[in-house]
């Protein structure tokens, strides 16, 4: 989903889920966060540092080639404000443990794929018409077509190698700023089409 009004109308669909809190909180940071399932189902709270708000993805969990994995740097994910509340809204229940999604029959394990696959499908959200990763697709478009954000700044958050146009690899931490102030205009963007605006 790419258009802003059927994005709106799937973030007020994603506010309405009445689901499990485990779920309901997946579903609420994927559009907001738009990282693979993945690595967002296998967060840990140890991964999590709320006040900082930034989420530290260790390399070994990336999609990346096994020396990347070993050796790499983490992912950064600046959290926004949006993104800081619900995680404080879910730690009561699942802050205990060492997972933020656990499985409802395994708390030592993450929620499956298939939790929030099935809520969208539920939501009426079939997987031709848009899916968890979806989210991906989503903000790499409309960041870059609705907000006008740099391509290397959103392709360095997906966790994309990237490069420059003079060749460098494109360093993640000296872009921190930049980072940040595009998670939060995204976020705030999402509020502005959940409560209903046409662009």
């Amino acid at each position: 989903i790419t258009d802003p009004a059927k994005l709106g109308e799937l973030l007020r669909a994603i506010q309405a889920y009445r689901g499990g809190p485990v779920v309901r909180a997946a579903l609420q940071l994927a559009p907001l966060l738009f990282q693979r399932p993945g690595e967002l189902r296998a967060a840990t709270w140890a991964e999590i540092n709320l006040d900082a708000a930034l989420w530290t993805i260790p390399a070994a969990r990336m999609k990346r080639g096994r020396d990347g994995k070993e050796h790499g740097e983490p992912h950064l994910v600046p959290l926004p404000k949006q993104a800081v509340a619900v995680l404080q809204a879910l730690h009561p229940l699942t802050g205990r443990g060492a997972m933020v999604f656990p499985g409802e029959r395994n708390h030592d394990r993450p929620i499956s794929e298939n939790s929030v696959r099935t809520a969208l499908i539920a939501m009426g959200y079939t997987p031709d018409v848009h899916t968890w990763h979806g989210f991906r697709a989503t903000a790499r478009t409309m960041l870059a077509e609705r907000l006008d954000v740099d391509p290397l700044v959103i392709e360095a958050q997906l966790a994309h190698a990237v490069k420059d146009a003079n060749g460098r690899a494109y360093n993640r931490t000296q872009y921190m700023a930049h980072l940040t102030k595009m998670m939060q205009r995204w976020a705030d963007y999402l509020d502005e089409l959940r409560a209903g605006a046409a662009e």
